[in-house]
């Protein structure tokens, strides 16, 4: 049966009936069970290696994520060793992935969990949700992925596979109006294979038809990276890394762009905990 077919066998919402959420199971495990991925951070229930999976792959392609993610636990292997980096170390590795803000977040959390938590993490929604870089979604996806619990939540590829099943004919869907569904069709006996098999169902529609994330109330298109704040932050940081306590004035000669732009993409820097002036010297920030 072709993938048209199929999702033409299953029924709106408005009868959602115990048979329709079995049919829709069998085909989202069916394409699963021959097409899953093979990723390094399904092999394991690890706490940390699933924490520093799910901050990595936030606004992060999965193919830029694998190498990195091998190369972050093997330099970090614990939440003790990453919270006893210094900082300058973690961001050497994090290079690449972009939205820096995250390898700090990243740190943060190791540190609360190994001197404030006994090196456990939390295993409730309350509590995950007081970490740094971490909002409904990531909380929702530790606890399906660490603790195998059936929680709720969404995001881009789960959504994906609502809107192209539920909502065929409909623009401007919500994801308040999704998220019942999810709740629904939840397999509670495995809520941890159940989100891999839909997040894979969903890469494969991106594919195979025009992405109906487009027709999602919440669809954006992300910001071009080129000429942006972005782009200028990590090369910013780059340098800082390679070329330690350097001045303001080097880091303007080095670039050679527009110096009130620069001025303010150091200052948002040191807002956001990454450098330090010391003197007429910028570092990143020792910890």
């Amino acid at each position: 049966m072709s993938l048209k077919s199929q999702s033409e066998n299953v029924v709106q919402k408005s009868a959602l009936s115990p048979r329709a959420v079995y049919n829709f199971r069998e085909i989202v495990y069916r394409y699963y069970n021959t097409n899953g991925r093979d990723l390094p951070w399904r092999k394991t229930t690890d706490p940390y290696r699933i924490v520093v999976s799910e901050i990595m792959l936030q606004q992060t392609q999965v193919e830029r994520v694998i190498e990195k993610y091998r190369q972050f636990i093997k330099t970090f292997p614990t939440f003790s060793a990453l919270a006893r980096a210094p900082l300058h170390e973690v961001l050497k590795v994090w290079q690449g992935l972009g939205y820096n803000r995250r390898a700090i977040a990243l740190k943060k959390i190791a540190r609360i969990v190994f001197e404030e938590l006994k090196g456990k993490l939390p295993s409730s929604e309350y509590e995950l949700l007081k970490f740094p870089g971490i909002g409904k979604y990531t909380a929702g996806a530790l606890l399906a992925f660490v603790f195998n619990q059936p929680t709720v939540f969404i995001e881009t590829n789960i959504r994906r596979v609502f809107i192209h099943y539920f909502f065929r004919d409909r623009e401007g869907i919500t994801d308040a109006e999704i998220l019942p569904l999810v709740e629904r069709t939840l397999d509670h006996a495995d809520p941890r294979e159940w989100y891999y098999a839909l997040m894979d169902y969903g890469v494969m529609l991106k594919k195979e038809y025009q992405n109906p994330n487009q027709r999602s109330a919440h669809y954006k298109r992300q910001s071009p990276f080129q000429g942006s704040n972005r782009q200028l932050r990590g090369m910013i940081l780059r340098l800082l890394l390679r070329k330690r306590g350097i001045s303001e004035t080097q880091i303007l000669r080095e670039h050679r762009l527009n110096s009130e732009w620069i001025r303010e993409n150091l200052d948002r820097l040191q807002q956001e905990g990454f450098i330090e002036r010391r003197g007429k010297r910028l570092f990143i920030v020792a910890e």
